[in-house]
């Protein structure tokens, strides 16, 4: 008879429960291992062995401490969920979604506050600016779709990785695209979300592209989360009054693909 351990593995990071025939935890997306193990075969033997009927199964299984007994898998005590984090929601998502919502609200009731909070021009000393302008956007499209993906993928990493991870990688990556665009550009516009939320995705989107590169099995919609980049990519472009720098996108999304390869080696190196 099969024992309990047989049905079940448990994760090292959140201490779930799940089946041994999957190679990432579907509570907190760890990586349990590089490549699904061979299911059995359907049509295996099932005749037990020589000498040993159904009554000595079971007395080989009452010796080997009533592992027939604990055949079904025991209720986790952790709790179900996304990992680690899952016993609360992701409140560094919300909170950086609701002020950049709030903040566009703010903007065109008093513009004044805008002027005060983008990068409009060189910092000249100005710092709070690099952590500011991330929330300063006047676009209603803009706005959309780069909280949109602060929300989708900002929620994952954090479910992932926790919030400090997010919060990091939001304004770290938001504070480098500034400096580089205001480094490179006489009069830099480097506004709104784009470097954060694409620092986010490509953070979460890291381990399923490495695993994609080593030809191994991987759960995430690569084709989806290169859409929403393609698109956030698109806007410095597609805008009439650009705010956004498209070279802050792209030293945010270098930046978080980054810490996410470097997260998951990390991983790797503690199975």
């Amino acid at each position: 008879m099969t024992s309990g351990a047989d049905l079940f593995v448990v994760c090292k990071q959140c201490g779930s429960e799940v089946s041994p025939y999957i190679t990432e935890c579907p509570y907190c997306g760890n990586r349990l291992r590089r490549r699904a193990p061979k299911l059995p075969r359907v049509n295996a033997p099932t005749r037990p062995a020589a000498g040993r009927g159904r009554l000595g199964s079971l007395i080989g299984a009452s010796a080997r401490g009533g592992a027939g007994s604990r055949a079904r898998p025991r209720r986790s005590s952790a709790p179900r969920g996304l990992g680690r984090w899952a016993a609360s929601r992701p409140y560094a998502t919300i909170a950086l979604v609701a002020a950049g919502a709030a903040m566009w609200i703010v903007f065109h009731a008093e513009p004044s506050v805008y002027l005060h909070m983008a990068i409009i021009g060189p910092i000249n000393g100005d710092w709070w600016r690099l952590f500011t302008s991330e929330f300063a956007s006047l676009s209603g499209t803009y706005t959309f779709v780069a909280l949109l993906t602060l929300a989708i993928f900002g929620w994952l990493t954090e479910a992932r990785h926790g919030p400090a991870v997010v919060l990091a990688l939001f304004f770290g990556a938001g504070a480098a695209g500034a400096l580089v665009a205001d480094a490179v550009y006489t009069i830099p516009l480097a506004n709104g979300a784009n470097a954060g939320a694409l620092a986010l995705l490509a953070c979460w989107a890291a381990p399923d592209l490495r695993a994609a590169r080593e030809a191994s099995y991987y759960e995430g919609d690569l084709l989806g989360a290169g859409a929403m980049a393609a698109l956030l990519m698109a806007m410095p472009f597609a805008l009439a009054f650009s705010e956004a720098s498209w070279l802050a996108g792209v030293v945010g999304a270098a930046m978080g693909l980054l810490v996410g390869l470097g997260i998951s080696r990390m991983g790797a190196a503690d199975e």
